[in-house]
């Protein structure tokens, strides 16, 4: 398991001294003179092959020159994703004692085999890849791209998967007065290199933190075992901090990737209205919008025997200190400067093949395969997928296939990457199977069947191979059927490996418009499904409200907070990326609106690094060049919202504009309900 003791690392502050890897680098040019005009100690930074100076800190060669020259606490990887990998390993070479990696599409066997790296080690902690990194409000630290005019200093400490969702939960503290101690985004890839009970420890001793904030989403089992951390932690402690959280995805398409890599459900893995329910009962207050983190937090303080005004007293001390020191730079400079970090390639991670082409494959290593059939009592599940826990592959074994049971009953064997699964590993998953007993023949096939599938799983850099077997009694053979594959995208899309694998992609299998948005840059998910074939044509209709967010965790909730609030079925996801523009908007607007189901728009925006003003002029832009017939509300949250939130009210167009997140929701389904009124 991880070393227990980097835990500590994360612990940021005025004290920590600072490297960029990547530092001459433009974005991370940009970042680095807004976080040193914010107070962070950065101290140098390291450019490959290279000594010198840049904005007057010292240029090193390598990470051991820098580690040995600079004394780094901690470095901010600023590389794109297929020089990420190399960026973290010469880090953890160097025993730099934090590394925060933000970029997207890693591929996942490169942070696999980091992780197998990191597991032999106790020096380095890793936070990421793909998150907005680590920020310390009080300490004016920050490690990471987050947007710093929605961050104040305060007494809340956050922990977060989602960046957009994470800046929501911010802004909510700093409106409510509370302000944030530490805020760590752990990320949404499928192995994050921090997770939530890592920052659980850290919060539970840290003496300015009163409060916590946890942000889930579906997919792994983090909010599962932070739930397990903090019913023991209530047992244990007097006078407990009280906890809030929010998981999103609780209306997220069944098999799925919702926009960030691990935002999808494993076999054997929890639905994110399951982590829900598991996080309440574990006394865990829940909300369904972040927006309401910061009534619901001062009511949690005061509570838990807190004193409410003299944690908004310090917090505002906190800020009047800073502002005598140092000169506030100014919101427009802090963001027109900035562009989102490197996202290379199109946002999309997994890559699906048919139950026939999965045959195939196991076919050319010797695994034959029988027609697919309906899951029967006698069947077993067997998968090759990831550990999130132990940031490792595994063996995922269940004595079922019956998706009702299988979360129940399912167990994880994992192993380290470099090594591959052991033999008395494989006995242990046959074991779990209840196959240990079945006849020498089938047991030796399943035994084969398995080194076949970590075989499949290692060379074509897989997220999760998974068949189900069976006994034969007439023959005492093991039959293998419904084989389901899927590969890391980002291996193709980032690095430009697997390029065979990816050429075998059946466009014909997947949703027309789906596949057009993903060439924009833009997450676009069909909901319920992709077709009314699973669902009645009636019930399919009523999804009718087309969503525009940006940021998939923000994308999420929106979809789920229409339906808890207020009732309404939203037609689909849509995150416009990290590179939105005023044209990816009027792109999203199109494909929105192809869907005859929609009957409204609800465009959702919190701004941190996406500017409102640029989503407000994308708007404009659809409805000058589409022909746009429904309604549409707008709500604008976050950097430049007062100039966007303008833009929208001097255009003279049909527009409703909000800025609170529950009045616009309840605009949307009226309208909504109202069209469908009209159409019957």
């Amino acid at each position: 398991m991880f070393p227990e003791h980097t835990i500590q690392n994360l612990k940021i502050g005025k004290h920590t001294r600072v490297i960029f890897q990547g530092f001459t680098g433009k974005q991370a040019t940009q970042n680095a003179k807004q976080s040193i005009e914010w107070g962070t100690k950065i101290v140098g930074g390291v450019r490959p092959g290279k000594s010198g100076e840049h904005l007057g800190l010292p240029v090193l060669p390598t990470v051991g020159a820098a580690m040995e020259q600079l004394k780094p606490d901690a470095t901010g990887i600023y590389v794109a994703a297929h020089q990420a990998a190399g960026a973290i390993e010469e880090a953890i070479e160097a025993e730099i004692p934090l590394i925060v990696a933000v970029a997207e599409h890693v591929p996942l066997h490169d942070i696999l085999r980091i992780h197998s790296m990191l597991n032999t080690q106790s020096k380095s902690r890793l936070v990421g890849a793909n998150a907005p990194g680590i920020i310390s409000a009080i300490g004016r630290c920050r490690i990471g791209f987050q947007p710093l005019p929605t961050f104040s200093p305060g007494h809340v400490g956050v922990v977060a998967k989602s960046g957009t969702l994470s800046y929501e939960t911010v802004a909510s503290l700093t409106r409510a007065g509370l302000g944030q101690s530490l805020c760590i985004g752990v990320g949404g890839d499928v192995i994050a290199g921090t997770n939530f009970v890592d920052a659980l420890k850290v919060f539970e001793h840290d003496e300015d933190t009163e409060g916590i904030i946890l942000v889930g989403e579906v997919g792994g089992r983090a909010e599962e075992e932070a739930a397990e951390w903090i019913r023991d932690y209530r047992k244990r402690t007097s006078q407990p901090k009280p906890i809030a959280a929010v998981v999103g995805g609780r209306c997220a398409r069944p098999g799925a990737v919702m926009g960030h890599a691990g935002a999808w459900a494993a076999p054997g893995e929890a639905s994110a209205q399951t982590k829900h329910r598991i996080l309440e009962d574990a006394g865990v207050t829940m909300v369904d919008h972040p927006e309401k983190f910061g009534g619901v937090m001062k009511e949690l303080l005061a509570k838990s025997g807190r004193n409410v005004q003299k944690i908004e007293e310090s917090a505002a001390n906190q800020r009047r200190s800073y502002h005598t020191q140092q000169r506030r730079p100014s919101t427009n400079s802090l963001y027109r400067s900035t562009t989102p970090l490197p996202n290379l390639g199109i946002q999309r991670r997994g890559l699906s093949f048919s139950a026939s082409q999965a045959a195939d494959m196991l076919s050319e290593h010797g695994i034959n395969t029988s027609p697919s059939a309906e899951p029967s009592p006698d069947s077993h599940l067997l998968s090759l997928t990831v550990d999130r826990t132990a940031r490792s592959p595994c063996i995922l074994a269940s004595p079922t296939t019956n998706p009702d049971q299988t979360y129940h009953r399912a167990k994880k064997f994992p192993f380290d990457y470099r090594q591959g699964p052991s033999q008395s590993i494989m006995q242990e998953a046959l074991a779990h199977l209840q196959l240990d007993a079945a006849p020498p023949l089938a047991k030796a096939s399943a035994v084969k069947l398995m080194q076949t599938l970590w075989t499949l799983y290692r060379e074509k850099e897989a997220l999760t191979l998974t068949v189900h077997l069976a006994i034969d009694a007439s023959s005492d053979t093991l039959h293998v059927t419904n084989p389901s594959f899927h590969f890391d995208d980002a291996a193709f899309r980032s690095n430009g490996r697997q390029a065979d694998l990816h050429a075998l992609r059946d466009l014909s299998r997947e949703d027309p418009a789906e596949v057009e948005a993903e060439r924009d840059g833009i997450v676009y998910v069909k909901l319920p499904t992709a077709s009314p074939s699973s669902a009645s044509e009636t019930d399919y209709a009523a999804y009718n409200i087309g969503t525009l967010v940006n940021g998939a965790g923000l994308a999420m909730n929106t979809v789920d907070a229409l339906l808890s609030q207020q009732g309404g079925l939203s037609a689909n996801f849509l995150d416009t990326g990290g590179k939105a523009t005023s044209e990816t908007v009027k792109r999203s607007f199109e494909l929105i609106l192809r869907d005859s189901r929609v009957k409204v728009v609800f465009v959702n925006i919190f701004g941190g690094l996406t500017l409102c003003d640029m989503i407000a002029e994308g708007v404009l832009k659809a409805f000058r060049e589409l022909e746009i017939k429904v309604p549409v509300v707008v709500r604008l949250r976050g950097t430049n919202e007062e100039v966007g939130q303008r833009i929208i009210a001097d255009s003279g167009l049909p527009l409703y504009a909000y800025d609170g997140f529950e009045e616009a929701a309840k605009k949307v389904v009226e309208l909504a309900r109202e069209a469908e009124k009209r159409g019957r």
